[in-house]
């Protein structure tokens, strides 16, 4: 049922603090339970997690999706986050309900046992993430990143790329020294020189090749898909497609109209995130915003980076991606 909902639309960092997400699982059915109702069967309420940049953002903006659930009585709320692994670590804990990532918090998330299912993903964006190194920086190439500190999220979509980027250069995870810092702390590491590179994604990467003096050693170009999906917790998706049915009609038109006014869009987004126009604009040139159903393609691409994060140990144990599918029904 849900995979017909979301084509008939058109289209979750765990480790160290693993511990602490397990001993909060008790309270999700409590959480859970004050959005679904007593049955479990219906909410009136979608809580939406959300990152500094991309489609959900524009449709917070709007309002368009509180116009269209409040005549079914059902309430919206919004709760920004700094990454992907921060953001499904709440839906682990039942804090949110949905919320959009890229590649490397899912597979984080759900070997951490949250209990996520995959709805829809984005376009490919390669071009949207890269490492960066000061203008001044002896560093020119991925090799010689070998015995460097590199800041990035852990658990995110640029942890796979470094990883990545460093086997194409010949170079093994362990060459190099990451420092792991959410967006905000990596930016000053970086500034200061506390670190010798960063790896990071828009808009945050646009930022900075707006404000400061920086050089891409490489983006994301024959390497990675950098695809950003959209997750909820199981429960949620399964008991209230409905809902998940307006969600996605309504980002569809909200990304429609972002890919038609990028100028316009960066302008009503700069005072929501705090970042200059010319930066979001070169950030929305790098990508299309739609969303499209999950494919057996996408899933064994996700499945590749699964394989490649428990082959270095970065998760705990192997898993499926298969498994975080939407029931067919």
């Amino acid at each position: 049922m849900l995979l017909r909902t979301i084509r008939a639309s058109k289209r979750i960092a765990v480790g160290a603090l693993l511990l602490m997400v397990l001993n909060a699982c008790g309270g999700v059915q409590q959480q859970n339970a004050a959005t679904e109702g007593d049955d479990g069967s219906k909410a009136n309420l979608i809580r939406i997690g959300y990152q500094k940049y991309g489609v959900p953002n524009f449709l917070k903006a709007r309002g368009e999706l509180e116009k269209r659930l409040e005549k079914d009585g059902v309430a919206v709320e919004w709760t920004e986050f700094p990454g992907g692994p921060q953001l499904l670590e709440a839906l682990n804990v039942g804090s949110i309900d949905l919320g959009h990532t890229g590649e490397a918090p899912p597979i984080f998330a759900q070997a951490a046992g949250a209990p996520l299912v995959y709805l829809a993903h984005e376009a490919s964006r390669p071009h949207s993430e890269a490492v960066l190194v000061l203008k001044d920086s002896p560093i020119q190439s991925v090799a010689d990143l070998k015995g460097k500190k590199v800041a990035l999220n852990k658990g995110s979509n640029v942890h796979y790329l470094l990883v990545k980027l460093l086997e194409q250069s010949g170079l093994h995870y362990s060459d190099v020294k990451p420092i792991f810092l959410p967006p905000a702390d990596a930016r000053a590491a970086f500034e200061r020189g506390s670190v010798d590179a960063w790896a990071i994604w828009d808009p945050y990467l646009a930022s900075a090749q707006k404000n400061l003096d920086v050089r891409i050693v490489a983006d994301g170009e024959g390497v990675v898909n950098n695809y950003e999906f959209y997750l909820a917790a199981r429960s949620f998706a399964e008991n209230n497609p409905a809902i998940i049915d307006a969600l996605f009609e309504e980002l569809n038109k909200a990304g429609d109209w972002a890919n038609a006014n990028h100028k316009e869009l960066a302008k009503i987004l700069s005072p929501q995130l705090g970042i200059d126009v010319p930066s979001l604009e070169l950030a929305s040139s790098r990508r299309e915003y739609n969303s499209v159903p999950i494919s057996d393609k996408v899933i064994a691409e996700q499945q590749k980076v699964a394989d490649t994060f428990a082959k270095l140990g970065l998760i705990p144990q192997p898993i499926q991606v298969k498994e975080a599918l939407p029931n067919r029904k």
